[in-house]
């Protein structure tokens, strides 16, 4: 697996998660970010310079330096980890690793905090007792200055780099308390060493806390790449087998996988039979019978039989790559709802000094003796308890934890916009061939006209859709093979779309289509109009035969509705869903299967490239549309709805017109994709309510509204460790979502 370097930046890019690529002079270059692609689409030579190409050097395969992105603000992104220059925070993997990587920022904090607790016990003895400020101080120093600093470091660093945040509120307060008592030292005054102390501990086992909690939402990524095994089981030509490292499987190679062992990558049996649990993939349980023909996936277990398999994807192109892909990249996308916590936060902290110092003046005029110290006590308390990180976390930690859990039901999620538009969706259409139905039509009868025998009608149907690719076209010529019948060669083959096809065999004119087709052709077929009728009320698709422009028979197929669709079906409908059916087939046969499943609406007879335009005119009346769909026809709908779901087993171009991808084409990953909407949204209006009202009662309590009722003041000591509670508080209310049912 190769990785490409930014040629702006130099920074390693793994393409299939790159946020931009330019093809240039017959290569293409992958950027780690959009600014960088502008940069170099703007002056491609500017940055391919003999100087430039010098620097840059592609890394051996596993060499790639690790992107680090910051959890509230996801375009704060650099290689190897550091500290966010606007929220102050600790970056964290953009992808979490295979094994859970040593976390050198949760050791530092660590160890700086078990030092400042046993430092900060005694000075907090001291204080309470008015004892020793000389000792006071030896003791506190190096809790504010060493343990404390990358807390001071990060508040400077918000100064200077004009993003004020909770960090800066944390080095107003610990540092006014500091510098006071440093003074009051030398004045003879009272010192409070022991809030500075006591604050600094707490927001270090704050920080503590909060890694802590931060790292269990990559659990999800870290079990996906679990999935892969290590190495592969090769055979030579000669015979022979060798275990290799997974990244040294290529395309073609022939692997062996032993009874209970992983499928090392995508590929097709060759030969032996098993059962194979692709849980994985598709949350279901249900081991799946393979045997030489069948497709299998990397990562998926197989069961007490063995096989040979031929390798067709390997690398980041397999299946299991590429779903880890998607997800670490949804993982760090925003929701709009997240626009409310922002703009809040924007205006928190110049917010919050302004309370503090009013809460200094007040007190100072107003308050009881000793007046300079009750000011100070509570204008601290006022900086210490604010906590602008809760609401930063609110959404992303939500989102986070949301989209890896549905990754593991088989319920991929484009991004975290698509997740919030899900829960609104009133309006589900759903595609009927391969959505509805199992997508593999056969042959179901021929009804000759007079004159003709089946099989001669068999026979030319089949010949002249040997030429398609349409699903109904394998099934005439599977039926037509199946019966032992020779097919001949169609000449000027042509295809309309939504009507049929049309050539010459054997010297005859052939058309086969559906029945308005044949009224634009002029060619009459009223001698069989009651018997397609009678074949569309069974659910068949009907197709009519001509031969030298008369009417010689009609062939239908039929294609089974998947076994679980009317249980499916009313879940959609408990969950209040208007369910609509979206089809090229004739009204009847269309009305017919709605009937079977309890359909709302019907919309028949829709040619391909209309299908957009009724997920258009049901959002004109107001509905907010999801639309599932697995074929290149759908592709237009499934943009234009508000929510597209793609079937995983249909075609590339429809998975990339979708937010939502069902990894394994069941669709019962739409009510799956519904509950895990509805919970990550109820999950994170839970957080932003609970950042909200710490902050909205908080910060009044510790500027000492109760005092004047009830003699309450709060500590600046207690002001720290609400503070730390409200931010692992969002985190652990996140994490929850981990266990939701799906």
């Amino acid at each position: 697996m190769l990785f490409e370097i930014d040629p702006v930046c130099h920074m390693n890019v793994l393409p299939a998660t790159a946020a931009g690529k330019f093809e240039y002079k017959g290569k293409t270059y992958y950027f780690c970010n959009p600014r960088c692609l502008e940069r170099f689409r703007a002056n491609p030579e500017q940055f391919l310079a003999p100087e430039t190409i010098a620097k840059i050097e592609i890394p051996r395969p596993g060499a790639m330096a690790v992107m680090y992105v910051c959890p509230m603000d996801p375009e704060v992104r650099q290689a190897g980890p550091g500290i966010c220059p606007k929220c102050g925070m600790a970056l964290e993997p953009e992808m979490a690793a295979v094994e859970e990587e040593k976390n050198t920022e949760l050791d530092d904090m660590t160890r700086r905090f078990w030092i400042s607790a046993a430092l900060s016990v005694p000075v907090l003895i001291l204080g309470m007792l008015e004892m020793l400020p000389l000792v006071q101080l030896l003791l506190a120093t190096p809790v504010v200055v060493w343990a404390g600093w990358p807390l001071l470091q990060r508040a400077g660093a918000s100064v200077v780099n004009r993003s004020p945040n909770m960090f800066t509120l944390i080095g107003l307060g610990t540092g006014t308390a500091y510098i006071y008592s440093v003074i009051a030292v030398a004045a003879g005054l009272n010192v409070y060493f022991e809030a500075a102390a006591v604050i600094t501990a707490l927001v270090l086992l704050g920080q503590v806390l909060e890694l802590r909690a931060r790292s269990r939402t990559g659990v999800a990524i870290r079990a996906l790449l679990n999935l892969a095994p290590k190495t592969a089981r090769v055979l030579a030509e000669n015979g022979s087998e060798r275990d290799v490292p997974l990244d040294e499987v290529h395309v073609g190679d022939r692997l062996r996988v032993r009874p209970g062992e992983k499928v090392p990558v995508d590929g097709v049996v060759l030969e032996g039979q098993s059962s194979v649990d692709e849980s994985m993939i598709s949350g279901e349980p249900i081991a799946i019978g393979k045997t030489a023909g069948d497709r299998v996936t990397g990562g998926t277990i197989n069961g007490t039989g063995g096989f040979v398999m031929r390798a067709e994807r390997v690398g980041s192109d397999t299946l299991l790559a590429q779903i880890v892909a998607m997800v670490g990249q949804a993982q760090r996308s925003r929701a709009p709802i997240q626009r409310l916590a922002d703009v809040v936060s924007g205006y928190f902290v110049p917010a919050v000094v302004a309370v503090a110092v009013i809460t200094f003046m007040v007190w100072m005029v107003a308050g009881p003796e000793p007046r300079l110290s009750h000011a100070l006590l509570n204008a601290v308390a006022v900086l210490i308890i604010a906590c602008p990180c809760a609401l930063g976390l609110a959404t992303p930690m939500s989102i986070m934890v949301g989209i890896g859990r549905g990754a593991t039901s088989g319920v991929l999620i484009k991004n975290a916009e698509v997740l919030e538009v899900m829960e609104k969706v009133n309006t589900l259409v759903i595609d009927k061939t391969g959505t509805l139905t199992e997508g593999q039509p056969k042959l179901a009868g021929i009804v000759p006209a007079s004159g003709f025998t089946e099989s001669e009608i068999l026979r030319f149907a089949a010949s002249i859709e040997r030429g398609s690719e349409h699903p109904l076209a394998a099934a005439i010529v599977n039926g037509a093979v199946a019966r032992g019948l020779d097919l001949s060669s169609a000449l000027g083959f042509r295809s309309i779309t939504g009507k049929g096809v049309a050539g010459s065999i054997d010297g005859h004119l052939i058309a086969l289509g559906n029945l308005k087709w044949f009224e634009e052709l002029g060619i009459d077929a009223r001698e069989l109009l009651d018997s397609a009728e009678d074949l569309r009320k069974e659910g068949r698709t009907v197709m009519v035969l001509s031969i030298d422009g008369k009417v010689a028979g009609l062939v239908s197929a039929a294609d089974p509705v998947r076994q679980a669709m009317p249980s499916i079906i009313d879940t959609l409908h408990r969950e209040g869903l208007r369910i609509v059916m979206l089809t090229g087939d004739s009204r009847t046969t269309a009305e017919a299967v709605a009937k079977a499943l309890g359909i709302d609406e019907v919309k028949a007879e829709v040619l391909p490239q209309a299908k957009g335009e009724v997920v258009k005119q049901l959002q004109k009346e107001g509905r907010i549309v999801a639309m599932a769909g697995d074929g290149i026809n759908d592709a237009p709908a499934l943009a234009q709805a508000n929510v597209g779901i793609a079937m995983g087993t249909g075609t590339d171009v429809a998975i990339q017109s979708a937010g939502i991808t069902l990894v394994k084409g069941d669709i019962r990953g739409i009510a799956r994709a519904r509950a895990l909407s509805r919970a990550t949204m109820k999950n994170i209006r839970q957080n932003l309510f609970l950042a909200f009202v710490y902050n909205c009662v908080g910060i009044p309590v510790a500027a000492g509204v109760l005092y004047p009722f009830f003699g309450v003041l709060l500590s600046p000591m207690i002001a720290s460790a609400a503070m730390t509670f409200s931010s692992v508080s969002v985190i652990t209310n996140a994490l929850r979502l981990r266990k939701i049912q799906l």
